[in-house]
Parts: C-alpha cells; sequence; structure tokens
C-alpha cells in the first residue's frame, strides 16, 4: 500500500510542481488579466472634446536586459543573480491618438514588469534538465518568485473573505448582512440592518442608513406589489416598512428623500445626477455600473432582504465567517492585477496630460515619446522589491528563506490573513475543520501572528477563477 502510494506521488511530483498554484496564477495573469485589465480601462477613459485615447492588444515579450551599448541581450534567472539585475520583461500595448481629424497608431513600450521564475514567460520554461544545468539553473528549483535587483522575492498569497457573497452575523449593530461587492480592485461592503423601530436600512459608500424601500423606488421598483413580489417573503417588518413609505409614489420623491437624508445640495437637477451617480457608482458595483444595471440591482436587493428577513426568525441562517467555503486566496497573479491595474490607470493620466500640454502649444508629438514612461516600471519594481502594496498593505512580498529545501517550500506556500496581528480575533486564528487536507495544522508563528499566518499542505491545489462566455 505504502508503494502504491510513494509511486503516485513521484508519477504526480514528475507532472506538477509543488508551487504551481502560484505559477498558474501568474500564468493567467500575463495571458487572460492583463488583456482584460486594458480593455476595461478603455471603458472608462474620459474622453475629452478634441482628445480620445484607446488602448488595444498588449502584448509581453521574453525577459531581456538592455547593455551599456544600447544591444539587448536574453537573461536567465542565474545571470540576473550574478549581475544583481531584476529578472524583467518589456510590455507593449497598441495606443491610438485621435486629436481632431488627426488619428495616429502605434504600439509602445509602456515599462517592464518583473517575472515569475518558471512561470510560461519565463526564459527557463520547459527546459530539459540538461538545459537547466547548462544554464546553472538547479533542476529541483521549483519556481514561483521574483528576482528584483538580484534579490529573490516570495510573494506571499492572501486570504479575505469572498467578494459577492452575504455574510450574517450578529454584532453591536444587532442583525446585520454584509456584501462585500467587487469589481476590479474596487471593493464596497453593502450592509443591511434594521433600527429599533423595525425599518430596514442600507449603507453603502457615502450613503448611509438609507431606507430599503427608498433606495428600491429610486432604482426604479416604484409600486408596492412589485417590491412584495420580488421580496416573496410576507411578515410584519415588511409590511410596517411598505407602510413608512407608501407616500413616495415615484423614483423622484425617494431620490428627494435621499437628498435631504444625506444633506445633497445643489439644483433639482444637479440632485437628481448626483444621487443617481452614487447609487449606480457605489451600489453592488458588481452587477454594473450604469444606469441599465438599476434593475437587476433592484432584484438582487429584493432578495438580499428576503434572506436578511429569513434570517431574523431563523437562527440556523448565521455564517460562519471561518469555514473555508466563504474565504477566497489572493494569489500572484491576483496581486499583480491589482498593481498593474492601478499603475496602467495612472500611465493612461500622464499620457492625457502630456497631450493636453502638446495640444495647447501646437506642436507635432512623437506617441513613442510620449509613452516612454519609466515610472511604471519603478513603481511595479519598488512595490515587488519593498513588499508595500496598494491599499496601504505591507509585507507582501519577502525575501526568499534558503536556509534549506523544505524552508524554501514552506515560504511558498504561506498564506496570510487581512486581518491585525494586535486584535484577538479568537475564531480567526482557531483550527477549522474545514482546513482539513488545506492547510498544515501544525506550522504557524508564535505570538500575534498564530493562527493568522498558515501554510497550505504540501499537495494542496488553489484553482483559479473560471470565466464563462
Amino acid at each position: 500500500m505504502q508503494e502504491q502510494r510513494n509511486i503516485l506521488i513521484k508519477k504526480y511530483l514528475e507532472q506538477h510542481s509543488l508551487v504551481e498554484s502560484n505559477i498558474l496564477s501568474f500564468n493567467d495573469f500575463i495571458r487572460n488579466k492583463m488583456q482584460q485589465i486594458v480593455s476595461e480601462l478603455n471603458e472608462n477613459i474620459n474622453a475629452e472634446e478634441e482628445l480620445e485615447i484607446k488602448l488595444g492588444k498588449i502584448r509581453i515579450e521574453s525577459p531581456n536586459i538592455i547593455e551599456a551599448d544600447g544591444s539587448t541581450s536574453i537573461v536567465t534567472p542565474s545571470i540576473a543573480r550574478l549581475r544583481s539585475l531584476t529578472y524583467s520583461a518589456p510590455v507593449f500595448v497598441e495606443l491610438t491618438i485621435k486629436y481632431g481629424n488627426q488619428t495616429d497608431s502605434a504600439e509602445v513600450e509602456i515599462g517592464r514588469i518583473p517575472i515569475m521564475v518558471k512561470s510560461s514567460a519565463c526564459n527557463t520554461y520547459n527546459m530539459s534538465k540538461e538545459e537547466l544545468l547548462e544554464n546553472y539553473m538547479d533542476p529541483l528549483d521549483p519556481g514561483g518568485y521574483f528576482i528584483v535587483n538580484g534579490n529573490e522575492r516570495v510573494m506571499v498569497m492572501n486570504e479575505d473573505l469572498a467578494a459577492n457573497q452575504p455574510f450574517i452575523e450578529e454584532g453591536r449593530l444587532g442583525l446585520t448582512l454584509k456584501i462585500f461587492s467587487q469589481r476590479g480592485s474596487y471593493r464596497i461592503p453593502t450592509t443591511i440592518s434594521e433600527t429599533k423601530e423595525g425599518i430596514l436600512e442600507v449603507t453603502f459608500s457615502r450613503l448611509k442608513n438609507i431606507p430599503a424601500i427608498v433606495l428600491l423606488k429610486v432604482l426604479g421598483m416604484t409600486k408596492e406589489a412589485e417590491i412584495a413580489k420580488n421580496i416573496d417573503y410576507e411578515n410584519d417588518c415588511l409590511i410596517v416598512n411598505m407602510y413608512e413609505f407608501a407616500n413616495l409614489q415615484s423614483s423622484d420623491d425617494a431620490i428627494d428623500y435621499i437628498a435631504e437624508k444625506a444633506g445633497i445640495q445643489g439644483t433639482k437637477k444637479e440632485i437628481v445626477t448626483r444621487v443617481k451617480q452614487r447609487v449606480d457608482s457605489f451600489l453592488l458595483p458588481h452587477i454594473g455600473v450604469g444606469k441599465n444595471a438599476r434593475l437587476e440591482k433592484a432584484v438582487t436587493l429584493c432578495k438580499l432582504l428576503r434572506l436578511y428577513l429569513k434570517a431574523k426568525e431563523d437562527k440556523k441562517l448565521r455564517t460562519d465567517k471561518d469555514h473555508y467555503a466563504n474565504k477566497r486566496v489572493k494569489l500572484s497573479g491576483d496581486l499583480m492585477a491589482d498593481l498593474f491595474r492601478v499603475n496602467l490607470g495612472i500611465f493612461v493620466r500622464d499620457i492625457q496630460y502630456s497631450l493636453q500640454k502638446v495640444a495647447k502649444r501646437k506642436k507635432f508629438y512623437s506617441i513613442k515619446t510620449l509613452a516612454k514612461s519609466t515610472l511604471f516600471s519603478h513603481r511595479i519594481e519598488s512595490a515587488i522589491a519593498t513588499g508595500s502594496w496598494i491599499g496601504e498593505r505591507s509585507g507582501v512580498t519577502q525575501n526568499m528563506d534558503k536556509a534549506n529545501y523544505l524552508a524554501m517550500l514552506s515560504q511558498l506556500q504561506r498564506v496570510s490573513s487581512t486581518l491585525p496581528g494586535e486584535q484577538e480575533n479568537f475564531m480567526a486564528r482557531t483550527l477549522h475543520p474545514t482546513h482539513y487536507g488545506r492547510f498544515c495544522p501544525t506550522e504557524s508563528p508564535e505570538g500575534t501572528e498564530i493562527g493568522l499566518r498558515k501554510n497550505l499542505a504540501i499537495l494542496s491545489k488553489i484553482s483559479t477563477a473560471i470565466t464563462f462566455d
């Protein structure tokens, strides 16, 4: 029996890396996520009166270095280590600028991004044992790390509550339903709670304690019969809420109520625009951020209200936040996508600013000169070198521990929680039955980080998100 198990493990290890979850995630970032981010950004670029910027196809070359004489040579991880270089590759994107009647298009280099060793973009990818030895690489090196200025940096996986799904819990505010609505790098919590008078309220972003029925009327669900039909769970609490706001007959009446409650001032037209803009942009943005998504948001809000009303009467409908079905692990590809999205946005704004200056002076411009940005490369390189990430997070990357092979594997399998170590959080630190087979039950640091910093089981794998066509 033991022999068969050893044979199976040997076969598995011949076909898979022990740290392949991170490598597959980075591959997904290179192949799919980068282009998705460019497409997302295209939709959100604010077109000026005469100026229009469009980003097209993105591609990434093999890792290389520009020598002192200006020539370009291919680099391997071992050369990057010996020469204290950053193992990175140039990123090119198609850029089209429309100015008045003039259209200019070119493929420009926007900067460089560090490449993960043994990923599909790495120069050692698919090399045989002999080829690796020829290039001074250890054939047993699992990869899954970056090389920045000759230092090997490991990206620590991040554990957080799952986005876009409801959490029902009892706290100091009584019973609350919370959903972390995520769209791109934005994560906006939406909370449903109940006042002492029995009024159901919704809180999100800059709109606090807005009655749920009023919000549904702003979204276009103005008839009580339609609201009751979509909530599909009748009890005294719902009847009280319906009766309380029965005088708000139209969407405009509901907008006036919210404007008064939130202290939004201006002309009638400005008030309507501001309220609608806040509701469209910040209420459940994962559904959509345009006016076309309003009805779907109203239906979703009704479903969440039904769940909340049921949970009031059934104590079994409480969410176990520590159950691993309610958590997600952010891998290297997800963390790099957050960094890339923010820096690409800054890069586009820089181009817009440069073009506006050129347009005012009515001077000739070259796309390649405008788009050349050393800041893009520097920001990404600096984040990986220091571990300081967007969202004011720190310690996302660490220097690689190469005391022995197992220490290296252990660090590459590390998962860190977003909860602060100074707080007690007893339940979050406790071993949960859903950790079985997924996490090592004993490997966790002593002190404030105990239970918050875990390690994946050696043979565990993390699946990447599935996209439906």
